[in-house]
């Protein structure tokens, strides 16, 4: 799995110009999932996505996690994470999961998440077509991928 985490303070998706989902401040999580992720790869990235320390404390340092902060997490599928450029102009997605797989493995991190957190989780939907729109607060932006653990 591979996210794709900004620190904001406000984002939304819209889905045919109608609002789907927003949040005031905290995470926006890109989430790209591939054939080979697995509940081992949400359960480490779910933990290490709600307790990254990006928030600034009261002397303006990045040392609180976002349950510290009360903020919201906002997370939208994105097998476009998972784009081979190495050959040509056309990325290929050959690594991304197919729907079938990815759904369930992108509903089971926001079940997770929303343990991890403590509350519900604002959602694009799986598979269609979304306007994403946010204020990158920093701007703090972190890649993290389940497979390069070490």
């Amino acid at each position: 799995m591979r996210a794709v985490i900004q620190r904001v303070s406000s984002a939304g998706v819209a889905i045919d110009n109608k609002i789907r989902s927003s949040i005031a401040g905290g995470l926006l999580v890109l989430l790209g999932i591939e054939e080979a992720d697995n509940h081992e790869d949400i359960e480490w990235l779910s933990a290490k996505m709600v307790n990254l320390r990006i928030f600034d404390d009261e002397q303006g340092v990045m040392n609180l996690d976002i349950k510290q902060t009360g903020g919201d997490i906002l997370i939208i599928s994105q097998f476009t994470l998972h784009a081979a450029t190495k050959k040509g102009n056309r990325p290929s997605y050959i690594k991304a999961a197919k729907p079938e797989t990815a759904l369930p493995l992108y509903e089971k991190m926001i079940q997770q998440l929303q343990n991890d957190l403590g509350k519900t989780i604002a959602t694009g939907e799986f598979g269609a077509d979304m306007r994403v729109s946010l204020v990158n607060e920093g701007p703090v932006t972190i890649i993290i991928d389940s497979k390069n653990r070490v």
